[in-house]
Order: C-alpha cells, then structure tokens, then sequence
C-alpha cells in the first residue's frame, strides 16, 4: 500500500514535504543561506556523493520509484 505524503511550495525552500521537511535544490556548490534558519531542512544537490548529513545527493531520488 503506498503511503499519501503532502508537497507544497514554501516561503524558503523549494518544497515543503508533509509540512515538516523542507528541500532546496540546487547545484554541487550550493549553501544552505536560503534554510539555514528552518528545521528539518535539507539540500538536495546535483553531486555524486557529500560528507554533510544535511545535503543528499539528487541522483539517490532515482531509487524512491
């Protein structure tokens, strides 16, 4: 059974998943200036890997289908 989430475009960030996780996409060189004061965000960047927790690698979106 697939779970319902909810996507919304937030004030800061790109996206905002089921109100709690907000995303910023953007390339490998990309700071968290835009997030850097909301919990539970996170970069989403176009890089193969990161040592940062907080940044996740675009390609590893590929794997939820």
């Amino acid at each position: 059974m697939l779970e319902k989430h909810s996507l919304e475009i937030p004030k800061k960030g790109d996206f905002l998943i089921d109100k709690k996780y907000t995303l910023e996409i953007g390339g490998a060189k990309k700071g968290f200036e835009q997030i850097k004061d909301i919990e539970n965000s996170y970069l989403v960047v176009d890089t193969d890997s990161t040592q940062n927790s907080k940044k996740i690698p675009l390609w590893l979106f590929g794997f939820m289908y």
